[in-house]
């Protein structure tokens, strides 16, 4: 064969082969793919993107300072996904994590959000969107602009964790303290603007608040939700939790106004041994949650851990979504590119066991099910939420077609397969409810 034509075929052939999986691996991750539950679609809504930033003036910085701790302005950048008034060209975002070499790591996450786009005449609710340790908001746009799609304004704050290899109790100070607190004043801020009509936020109602919280995130919104400081923390933040523990004179500044709902992924329920609520702990919550969770999640524990949370929630309707044999890093995004070239890099995003673009979609499902039903008054969804059997491979459809049916069960009373899932994606999951006391 001549030398030209060889090198053809092998052009030919590394642009057959390759180009594909460039394109898969470069797909915004907001996108489903085609055997996502059917709550996972994307909303009929093209979205924005803003970036902003709030100032708090005059904040304790626990993680700062040698006797004691600073006092300095807090700033805190955010996304905010909102829905447009007409599609735009999409986005990249450019976001950085800590890489196993200690210096941050620079990657990239395509995204369907338009900067800047002229936003949607509307009232849409107010979600805020909270990020775990170490992590970037970029890497939930998953869930940022999913929701945003179907009419919610998200807010994605970034609270500049210290990097995640030097995670010394001082270091740990920072997060622990500063979580709650961002949550609640990013919160009211947002709320304010809304109500003021002001920028991307001019279309959101502040009546209609829900958290979302990812492992330290969840810790935050869980708190924000009204779960106790424990006396303990006071210490371990160097004092700046000292005023709003259990008992302490601020206390009731940790709340959030008009919470509707809220999500908690991975959280946990202590930090480095130390307890993170006193007594009633999420007890004391008394809007409905939805616990996400891997069974095998060894950073925040199962059971005692996010099973504990969720059976001792007592007077709030909850839900637990059990991952089977699943970690800590369910929630976000799949190991981008650049986060692929070692094993500790990778281990960030991905789980040993389950496909992100399998764990994504279902937690965008089960989500925007909830969400609508408890925040939107969408009584419709209860029923991809509510009545289902524990145990998802348990579900029956006795007049499901044969072989690779892509059609979703219709649910009860035809099917006892999950509502909104095609037949042979249901194995590994397990969903359950407990009403308020």
């Amino acid at each position: 064969m001549p030398r030209f034509r060889r090198r053809a075929l092998v052009a030919l052939f590394a642009l057959v082969t390759v180009r594909p999986l460039a394109v898969f691996a470069q797909d915004a991750p907001a996108k489903p793919p085609v055997d996502a539950p059917a709550l996972a679609a994307l909303g009929p809504l093209p979205i924005g993107v803003a970036d902003v930033e709030f100032v708090q003036l005059e904040q304790m910085d626990p993680a700062n300072g040698r006797d004691r701790p600073e006092l300095a302005d807090r700033h805190v950048t955010m996304k905010v996904w909102y829905p447009a008034g007409k599609a735009g060209r999409g986005t990249v975002y450019h976001a950085a994590m800590t890489g196993e070499a200690g210096a941050d790591v620079p990657f990239t996450v395509p995204g369907i959000a338009t900067p800047a786009a002229p936003a949607a005449k509307g009232s849409f609710p107010l979600i805020i969107l909270a990020h775990g340790y170490g992590n970037v908001p970029e890497a939930l746009s998953w869930l940022g602009e999913n929701l945003a799609t179907k009419g919610y304004v998200v807010v994605a704050p970034s609270f500049r964790d210290p990097p995640i290899n030097i995670r010394t109790t001082q270091a740990m100070s920072g997060p622990i303290a500063r979580r709650p607190l961002d949550i609640v004043f990013i919160t009211a801020e947002a709320q304010r603007r809304a109500r003021a009509g002001q920028g991307p936020f001019a279309d959101a109602d502040p009546t209609r608040t829900a958290l979302i919280g990812y492992s330290m995130g969840g810790y935050g919104v869980l708190t924000a939700a009204g779960a106790p400081l424990d006396p303990g923390l006071a210490q371990t933040t160097r004092g700046a939790l000292t005023p709003y523990v259990a008992g302490g004179d601020r206390q009731g500044e940790i709340r959030i106004a008009d919470l509707k709902a809220v999500v908690a992924i991975s959280p946990p329920s202590d930090v480095r041994g130390i307890k993170t609520w006193a007594a009633p702990g999420v007890g004391a919550i008394h809007v409905p949650t939805f616990f996400i969770v891997g069974s095998q999640d060894h950073t925040v524990g199962y059971d005692p851990g996010v099973r504990t949370l969720f059976e001792t929630e007592t007077h709030a309707p909850r839900y637990l979504l059990t991952f089977r044999e699943a970690g800590h890093s369910i929630a976000l995004i799949g190991a981008p590119p650049e986060m692929r070239g070692n094993f500790w890099n990778e281990d960030w995003f991905e789980d040993p066991v389950w496909r992100k673009d399998r764990l994504l979609p279902i937690q965008q499902h089960f989500i925007t099910a909830f969400l609508d039903r408890y925040v939107k008054g969408d009584t419709a969804k209860a029923a991809y939420i509510d009545g289902l059997v524990p145990d998802a491979s348990a579900g029956k459809w006795a007049d499901a077609p044969g072989g690779r049916y892509a059609g979703f069960s219709p649910g009860a009373p035809t099917s006892t397969i999950w509502k909104g899932f095609q037949p042979s994606r249901t194995a590994g999951l397990s969903l359950e409810f407990k009403p308020a006391n």
